[in-house]
């Protein structure tokens, strides 16, 4: 286990339609789930210690994760612990209120964050999400209503968007 500033980090890997899932525990909650090949994805020795996928919180994080991807689960209940900025995480807390199935623009996050200027840093916030998936970054879109930037790839963004509206590509 690797341990820094007094937090011990573990990590598992998870299978998915969307490819492996890497999930990171800081101390034993769920701080990362990251995609392969994904933009900002911290360096794999950061993850610490590699566990089975037996060992908290996993095991819950992955019945959550099975059951989203069978269609059965449309709202996450999981403890997380985001490390970022109070400007990021303020926006995370944003995401986890987008309905299920729907999407907002940059702009419009921004707007109920209370700085309406501010769909640029919106969107980077945004691409710095520690938790895909279970942190919907995936459900922000463009002003025009276009696939913009997604941290695990367009084409899963567009998998996982077209999944949630019940159209699969």
């Amino acid at each position: 286990m690797r341990s820094t500033m007094n937090s011990t980090k573990t990590h598992t890997v998870v299978d998915s339609p969307y490819g492996p899932l890497t999930l990171v525990a800081t101390d034993g909650v769920l701080s990362g789930l990251y995609m392969t090949e994904q933009r900002h994805r911290p360096a794999e020795e950061s993850f610490g210690e590699r566990v089975a996928a037996v060992e908290e919180p996993f095991p819950e994080v992955a019945r959550q994760l099975t059951a989203y991807f069978a269609g059965e689960l449309t709202e996450f209940d999981l403890p997380l612990r985001l490390e970022g900025t109070d400007f990021q995480r303020s926006v995370w807390a944003q995401l986890v209120r987008i309905p299920y199935g729907e999407t907002w623009s940059y702009g419009e996050l921004a707007t109920r964050l209370g700085k309406p200027n501010a769909s640029r840093a919106v969107g980077l916030a945004n691409g710095k999400n520690p938790v895909g998936i279970i942190v919907p970054c995936h459900r922000v879109i463009g002003a025009s209503g276009g696939m913009t930037g997604y941290g695990g790839g367009l084409d899963r963004k567009v998998r996982l968007l077209a999944f949630e509206s019940g159209k699969q590509v």
